[in-house]
């Protein structure tokens, strides 16, 4: 049977570019879209679907419909996400808390829904399925103070996929955090200086790829990605 993965923040940016090579890859795409009007009519092998990560119900109605589309689900990659440049002096509850639930409570909810059809072996011989969050070098370290807030929601992140690992022991469902620094999206113009000089969310695409693909013993937990060196993560 053809495998499937759902994948949060899919219109644009890193998220379009995991799902236009999970697809060419021959899976199954269900795409998780604040707006999924604009991702054209559905085709047999990608599904198109309402999500928002401030709105617990359309998490809910996403993984509902992407069962009763595909019957399995073999891939959760939890791409979504917000950015602030506040530091840890200037922020306001109300951003603070926006950042959290975007960043770190929705992609709990996803997996905590998902993980029941992730443990599941429908055709007997598959193996279990695999999770993906995408964090980022923020969640491993604060290297500017214009960068802490943001770092606080990707510590946090980071603390998930660890703590989803564990749930992950016995089942054999593996998760890793994707790390990446600055990657050429809409989200690091005018940050960054020249894109073109970044790591391209294809990069990412193909990392996600790869993990998405290995089998249980070969768990990883976190793949830190810079364009360029970094002294230390």
């Amino acid at each position: 049977m053809t495998r499937t993965v759902m994948i949060s923040g899919a219109s644009r940016g890193i998220g379009a570019a995991i799902a236009a090579r999970m697809q060419a890859a021959g899976w199954n795409v269900s795409l998780g879209l604040r707006q999924p009007e604009t991702a054209g009519p559905d085709t047999a092998q990608r599904l198109a679907c309402r999500y928002d990560a401030l709105d617990p119900a359309s998490e809910h109605d996403w993984t509902q419909a992407t069962i009763a589309r595909f019957g399995r689900l073999d891939g959760l990659v939890l791409n979504a996400g917000i950015h602030s440049r506040a530091t840890v002096l200037e922020a306001a509850d109300d951003e603070f808390d926006r950042l959290m639930a975007v960043n770190v409570k929705s992609p709990m909810r996803l997996a905590q829904l998902a993980w029941p059809h992730l443990e599941a072996l429908p055709d007997g011989k598959r193996h279990p399925g695999r999770v993906v969050l995408m964090s980022s070098l923020s969640g491993k370290r604060v290297k500017s103070a214009g960068s802490g807030l943001y770092g606080i929601s990707k510590f946090a992140l980071m603390g998930l996929a660890q703590g989803l690992r564990q749930c992950g022991r016995d089942s054999r469902v593996r998760t890793t955090a994707i790390c990446p620094s600055f990657v050429a999206t809409d989200m690091a113009a005018g940050i960054a200086g020249d894109t073109a000089e970044l790591t391209q969310p294809e990069d990412i695409a193909a990392i996600v790829e790869t993990v998405l693909g290995l089998p249980p013993t070969a768990s990883i937990s976190d793949i830190p990605v810079h364009w360029s060196v970094e002294d230390c993560y």
